[in-house]
């Protein structure tokens, strides 16, 4: 009976970690550590956290093949305005503002003001392109919500913004004539002038839009999110 109950102890148990051991893990590259061995990672420089409270990995959350994102293709949040988002999104409505004032000072055969809104509505119907590519603009450089979205968005953005401009350049090369022999004698308002600004700077951002890919500022790869070169 002694023999069956030393042998009884003796027989190994299944292999399991102790309930006292615990891990910590490095947020970017994923190593782990016994709890009380290190701080932070010595590869990274990051500070170690409990390994069941990290996320799933960039690797687990890419839906090829686990091959991770890269930074360029990480999702920006809605309200992040860097990279020419916020800049551009806010031309698109200032446009859209200025088609609505007044662009042209009527003093002769009587005196009025007419808003783009009014020479569109009126005779000079092509005008609305300017207020639609206003319009379209804002949606398509707000949609872009990844570094390569923006990049990839240049050419379309840039072509939205380059029509207002070439709006009101037909308008300055070709302004509006008199009916009937009746004279027309009147002045471009600052609205005018300041929807060709606008459009030419909204040009410009369109070309950078994204900004540069060999600097990109990620929120994962250290724990000041240092800018990657």
């Amino acid at each position: 009976m002694m023999e069956r109950d030393a042998g009884r102890r003796a027989r190994p148990r299944g292999f399991r970690y102790s309930s006292g051991v615990g891990l910590l893990a490095c947020p970017f590259c994923r190593e782990m550590f016994e709890t009380g061995s290190e701080k932070a990672c010595p590869v990274c420089a990051v500070a170690l956290v409990p390994f069941e409270k990290l996320p799933p990995s960039p690797e687990a959350l890419h839906d090829e093949g686990g091959v991770p994102l890269a930074p360029e293709q990480e999702l920006m949040k809605w309200t992040d305005m860097r990279r020419g988002r916020g800049a551009l999104s806010a031309l698109a409505l200032v446009g859209i503002a200025l088609f609505f004032l007044p662009w042209v000072h009527l003093t002769l055969p009587y005196i009025d003001t007419r808003t783009g809104f009014d020479l569109a509505h009126g005779r000079i119907g092509w005008l609305w392109g300017a207020c639609v590519c206003w319009l379209v603009l804002l949606p398509t450089v707000l949609s872009r919500r990844t570094i390569f979205q923006l990049r990839g968005a240049r050419v379309a953005a840039a072509f939205l913004a380059a029509i207002p401009a070439v709006s009101t350049g037909l308008l300055l090369a070709f302004p509006p004539k008199g009916v009937r022999g009746v004279p027309v004698h009147f002045t471009w308002g600052w609205s005018f002038w300041a929807t060709l600004a606008v459009s030419l700077a909204a040009i410009v951002l369109a070309t950078r839009l994204g900004g540069r890919a060999d600097d990109i500022r990620v929120a994962r790869g250290s724990s000041a999110g240092q800018a990657l070169h």
